[in-house]
């Protein structure tokens, strides 16, 4: 794992959540909180799940603590804080990108999971890589929760970002 790929992931998570959220507040409340089926319910529920495991993740990176009783937990009912947060997060996240070097991402993180209670270590790369792999998903999944209900979803696609 290159800090080169990881920076560019990180500009693109950044890049992509600006134009999810503002896709998102074109819905309406009641449309942003319809539970539809998906992974955390609603596009508000899977918003707020993204914005909690990153808030997670850099916890772990960053050895702060960071209490969270499941995935499930919701950090703000309402949509514009959720707005409000998300960039502050986008940005911890790439300042701390910035930090890294080859070491660091060879280096071995050891935590502990919130939805099985189990230790895992993995390289620090690897679990980088997931945080961004892990928001493009659900993305993903918020973007077919729009479309569900009547509305364009962005274009998110990377080869779209500097352009």
């Amino acid at each position: 794992m290159s800090k080169q790929v990881l920076v560019q992931l990180a500009a693109y998570n950044t890049w992509a959540n600006v134009k999810m959220y503002t896709a998102c507040a074109n819905l309406t409340n009641d449309d942003r909180k319809r539970a539809m089926g998906a992974s955390f319910g609603s596009v508000h529920g899977t918003l707020n799940h993204l914005l909690l495991a990153d808030r997670l993740w850099l916890s772990r990176f960053l050895s702060e603590p960071f209490a969270v009783g499941s995935l499930n937990d919701e950090l703000y009912p309402e949509f514009a804080d959720l707005s409000r947060e998300r960039p502050l997060t986008d940005a911890r996240l790439e300042a701390w990108v910035h930090t890294l070097n080859d070491d660091a991402l060879d280096s071995d993180l050891t935590f502990t999971t919130i939805a099985k209670r189990q230790q895992i270590t993995m390289r620090l790369g690897h679990a980088a890589l997931h945080v961004f792999n892990h928001q493009t998903y659900h993305r993903g999944q918020v973007a077919s929760l729009v479309r569900q209900l009547g509305h364009a979803p962005p274009e998110t696609d990377l080869l779209y970002m500097n352009m």
